[in-house]
């Protein structure tokens, strides 16, 4: 059974595309009205010519009708398909832009415990796993009341007994809908997990593959792929097998309901029954009734084709709303509850009494009060693992206070750069326009040349629209890392945070970083920089030390010095 918030996820999306999948019902409607219509004047037109032996001229005008009505359906069918195909694909650019917008609440820390393939499946695949649904299914499951409605109506006017018939017959598909659908869901459910653990998979394989040639383990790697890639076959086409199955049942059912329907008309008026209605019957009523029993269930039929579509959607909404119902830090929701904003007296940032606890840790940092000053640098010093990445995140917001406050301006802006900065997959302009998308090709130079790889840019045949790879493949360790303080500029974000940003850099690399540091502090920015190295210290104003989690504080650079050495 799918979780209630799957469904819940559903009617809300629909909710927000009310008017136009209630235009698709009344289209779907009123094309199922024009087929009645198509067969009465049929029904009519026969009885005509063979009971009344009325001429073929005499009834040219009901043919010219009948045949008015064939372009007019085709019309509403297709403002039926198109406009809900434009109501999914609004919910699901809405969801979309949802999703992207809690990813950014969540942060980066968040995060962490999602694997980045995983997230691009429930981005693309999970999101438009939903286009049948809203497409076809929604619309479809209303249809699939009123239509066969309509037709109980006019068969009951015409023949109570057939009429029955039909009524009794038609819980046979609902009902075995249902029992299908258990299976489906699960089945599907199944599979949108294992296509992420199979993105996953993939995508590690490919990041290791140079370390897998290194260690001759590629056989092995390709092999694993293989099996995995192999198990998604095999619940791929259980899926499709079920599907087939069930749609044969159900193909079956209809036609068993429409024979035993023929079979009364025809004995009926041969005179065999005279049970009930059955002598009023007419070649115009038996044929109307006869020709209306398959329209009573197609619209159950094209439900019953859809409800896989019902299936996909629920536990594809089952992995997203798992998603959705992670909570963001309170400073980063985007709701009524923000962070508290701090009085100029208070400096640029504070933490009052902040703690940070992490499930089955317990409290990891904390409590701890501190302020940073505008156009202050802060270091920040202590053991590896004693929490000093754990500090910045929540200077940052990336995570929140387990107890106490954090404030800062309600338009603070920062900037991070830590050991490995994110680069993509583009020109150095386009990793650039990532800081600042608007800024000019000599805004970017400027910005280089600050981080002092102007020089090396210079050197390129293509300058900024050279092209990296992913994670910056084609620069050194110290040019990424120039390549972010490039950014940091360009930000002109007030506060910078720096995680260990001189570490694994050669003596002339982190000159040059040094340098870009400075140059930072000379615009009045203010840092806080994690290190253990003692040139970044010198840097600083004040010294924030962390060691088990408890926070102290030393207002002279020399005397960290001292007490690290």
């Amino acid at each position: 059974m799918a979780a209630p918030g799957a469904q819940q996820l559903l009617t809300r999306l629909a909710a927000t595309e009310r008017h136009r999948l209630a235009i698709a019902v009344v289209c779907g409607t009123l094309a199922g009205a024009m087929t009645w219509g198509q067969m009465l004047l049929f029904a009519w037109l026969v009885s005509a010519l063979v009971v009344n032996s009325q001429s073929l001229q005499s009834l040219t005008s009901l043919f010219v009708l009948w045949l008015l009505i064939l372009p007019l359906r085709g019309l509403l069918s297709y403002v039926q398909e198109s406009v809900s195909q434009q109501a999914s694909l609004a919910i699901r650019q809405r969801l979309r832009g949802e999703l992207l917008s809690h990813l950014a609440a969540l942060g980066p820390v968040r995060l962490a415990s999602y694997h980045s393939a995983s997230l691009a499946h429930q981005l693309v695949e999970q999101v438009e796993a939903l286009d049948g649904y809203f497409a076809r299914f929604r619309v479809q499951m209303w249809l699939s009341v009123l239509l066969p409605m309509g037709v109980l109506i006019i068969t009951l006017s015409l023949d109570w007994l057939a009429a029955l018939f039909l009524f009794l017959s038609a819980p046979m598909i609902p009902l075995f809908m249902s029992l299908v659908g258990m299976g489906a869901e699960r089945l599907n459910r199944d599979q949108f997990a294992a296509v992420a653990r199979l993105s996953g998979h993939f995508i590690d394989r490919v990041r290791s593959l140079t370390t897998l040639q290194l260690f001759g383990q590629t056989a092995s790697a390709k092999q694993s792929v293989h099996l995995a890639s192999d198990g998604y076959r095999i619940r791929s086409m259980r899926t499709l097998r079920l599907a087939f199955l069930s749609s044969a049942v159900l193909e079956f059912f209809a036609s068993v309901a429409i024979a035993v329907v023929a079979i009364y008309i025809g004995f009926g008026l041969l005179g065999y029954i005279d049970y009930g209605p059955s002598d009023q019957l007419t070649l115009f009523s038996g044929l109307l009734i006869l020709l209306l029993a398959p329209e009573f269930f197609q619209p159950l039929r094209s439900l019953a084709q859809h409800y896989h579509d019902r299936a996909a959607a629920l536990g594809a909404a089952d992995s997203l709303t798992k998603l959705l119902d992670e909570a963001p830090p309170p400073n980063r929701e985007t709701g009524d509850q923000a962070t508290p904003a701090v009085s100029p007296s208070e400096g640029l940032l504070s933490l009052k009494n902040a703690t940070v606890t992490h499930p089955g840790r317990g409290r990891v940092l904390g409590p701890l009060t501190l302020k940073l000053q505008a156009g202050e640098t802060v270091v920040l010093t202590g053991p590896s693992g004693s929490g000093k990445s754990t500090l910045l995140q929540l200077l940052a917001g990336f995570i929140d206070a387990g107890e106490g406050q954090r404030h800062c301006a309600a338009d603070l802006r920062f900037a991070w750069m830590d050991q490995r900065p994110l680069l993509i997959q583009g020109t150095l302009a386009d990793n650039l326009r990532l800081a600042a998308p608007e800024a000019s090709d000599a805004v970017l130079l400027e910005a280089l040349e600050k981080a002092h790889l102007g020089k090396l840019i210079r050197q390129l045949p293509e300058g900024i629209n050279s092209a990296i790879s992913e994670r910056g493949v084609g620069l050194s360790g110290g040019q990424a890392q120039r390549l972010a303080l490039a950014r940091v500029f360009l930000s002109q974000a007030p506060l910078v945070l720096l995680d260990e940003p001189t570490a694994s850099l050669d003596e002339a690399t982190e000159q040059a970083v040094m340098s870009a540091l400075k140059a930072l502090q000379q615009e009045g920015r203010s840092l806080v920089i994690a290190t253990h190295h003692p040139a970044l210290m010198a840097l600083a104003d004040r010294r924030w030390h962390i060691d088990q989690g408890q926070f102290s504080e030393r207002e002279s650079a020399a005397e960290a010095q001292h007490d690290d050495t």
